[in-house]
């Protein structure tokens, strides 16, 4: 069994979006008829989220931490006690293609790091956008770490110790976690996600608020050429 697990809080505008593509990989032909599950964990969520998911046939998970790392810690362990194999991760305002799950198992490795794409870059400055295009990698080999796009096997996740309860970077922890401990891990252009440059973002250090610090220093700044983090 494979398991797709999505982190929301208070995410009723992107999680049909985020589910109904969810499903789609879910089903994908080349998974040969494996068992997918969904995993919604719904964070102090105070709107329709986890009606919205439900409908949509994803299982869902409560929590009240208002904490990214413990959400896709429950993820993964509801997928484990349901005998995963292998854990993908994407978040709530990103939208996986088709092929997504398949393509991170071609890879053959420990863990996958995939890439992103934005699909409206309208709340920021034109050159938020132009200095994306400049300084991100989106080709095999880059050196990003999105919760957006990452998967992970079930042997590689326990051996060491999953997520860590952290409100940001939670991501970068488990993937530092990973090298430390001698895991192969594919840096992979082929597994692919859109995702929101929304300035509205809900993780304090992650890639939205990445993009409003460059669009701040833009702004001040217009000759500064500072590098987005992954």
């Amino acid at each position: 069994m494979l398991g797709i697990i999505i982190p929301a809080h208070n995410e009723a505008t992107h999680i049909d979006a985020c589910v109904t593509a969810a499903k789609r990989a879910a089903n994908h032909h080349q998974l040969l008829g494996e068992d997918v599950r969904v995993i919604v964990v719904v964070d102090h969520c105070t709107d329709n989220t986890p009606a919205i998911a439900a409908a949509l046939g994803a299982d869902l998970i409560s929590v009240s931490a208002r904490n990214v790392g413990v959400a896709r810690a429950e993820g993964a362990r509801h997928a484990l006690s349901l005998g995963a194999r292998w854990l993908a991760f994407t978040d709530a305002d990103s939208v996986v293609a088709d092929d997504w799950l398949v393509r991170q198992l071609d890879c053959c490795t420990d863990a996958v790091c995939g890439v992103i794409a934005v699909h409206d870059w309208s709340p920021h400055l034109a050159a938020v956008r132009e200095h994306f295009a400049r300084t991100y990698a989106d080709a095999d080999g880059h050196r990003h770490i999105h919760g957006a796009n990452m998967g992970v096997s079930a042997e590689a996740y326990l051996r060491v110790g999953g997520f860590a309860p952290l409100e940001h970077s939670e991501d970068v922890a488990l993937v530092e976690a990973l090298i430390a401990d001698g895991a192969s891990i594919a840096w992979s252009a082929l597994p692919r996600v859109v995702t929101s440059a929304r300035t509205d973002f809900r993780a304090m250090k992650g890639f939205g608020a990445t993009l409003v610090d460059v669009s701040r220093r833009c702004f001040s700044a217009p000759e500064t050429d500072a590098k987005i983090a992954a």
